[in-house]
């Protein structure tokens, strides 16, 4: 697992899982926790076990939401069952014992905290949630809570790197549409007429233009890494039937 300097705050505990670790098999190798994968049931629940181990919580306290690529952010009082969550992509909480997880298998995991608030989020942001606003849900959902967004430290986890993520050649114009500036994310690609998209990039810029007090990015690319990474972009390649899924989370002590 990943834990950044940064977030090391007393209080607070994360991380940004890498695939390494668990009991799952094949194409799930290892530590896969999503439950809407078709891996075994019960190798899913032992590795979200595992994770919340390492981050000295029980299996009880992780949430994920039933994610669907919106900006839909939702606020935590309680936990609720596995497989029982909302259709949304990010969650806020001010509840101790409670860790907002999201998983990611190529799109961009976000954790957020005001260290002194105490009030924690986290985002699933591929590139459809990220322009439909899903970081912006957040932070207001966040400062509804009593943050302020100049407190807020953001954490972008590992997600496709642009080497990896080949976009078709419509693709830019709703983002340059947006913001002609938005033409920094794109180069041009590996076949005539297509683009490579940074997706770590846009979401930080995304980010960054919020105020916040500090913006951080791991620069770890999870379609290029199989050694350490899920990625949905490598399965179609390799014509895989699925993928595992990656847990990033983080809680409030």
């Amino acid at each position: 697992m990943i834990i950044l300097d940064e977030l090391e705050i007393p209080g607070i505990r994360h991380a940004f899982f890498t695939r390494r670790g668990g009991v799952s098999g094949g194409m799930y190798s290892s530590l896969n926790c999503g439950l809407g994968s078709g891996d075994k049931p019960k190798d899913v629940t032992s590795n979200r076990l595992r994770a919340m181990a390492a981050l000295d919580l029980p299996l009880e306290a992780l949430i994920t939401c039933h994610q669907i690529h919106s900006a839909e952010a939702v606020t935590v009082n309680e936990p609720w069952a596995p497989g029982e969550g909302p259709k949304a992509d990010a969650m806020v909480t001010s509840v101790p014992g409670i860790a907002l997880g999201v998983l990611t298998a190529d799109c961009a995991p976000v954790l957020l905290v005001d260290p002194d608030a105490k009030v924690i989020g986290a985002a699933h942001a591929g590139w459809k949630g990220a322009k439909g606003g899903v970081l912006e849900s957040t932070v207001r959902a966040m400062v509804e809570l009593g943050a302020r967004p100049s407190n807020i430290i953001a954490a972008i986890g590992p997600c496709i790197g642009v080497e990896s993520y080949e976009v078709g050649p419509e693709f830019p114009t709703p983002f340059l549409e947006e913001d002609r500036s938005n033409a920094l994310f794109f180069s041009a690609g590996k076949a005539e007429g297509k683009f490579m998209f940074d997706l770590g990039g846009y979401v930080a810029r995304r980010l960054s233009r919020l105020a916040l007090g500090e913006v951080l990015r791991l620069d770890r690319d999870t379609c290029a890494d199989r050694v350490n990474f899920f990625s949905y972009r490598r399965a179609c390649l390799t014509g895989e039937k699925d993928y595992g899924r990656a847990l990033a989370a983080i809680a409030l002590e």
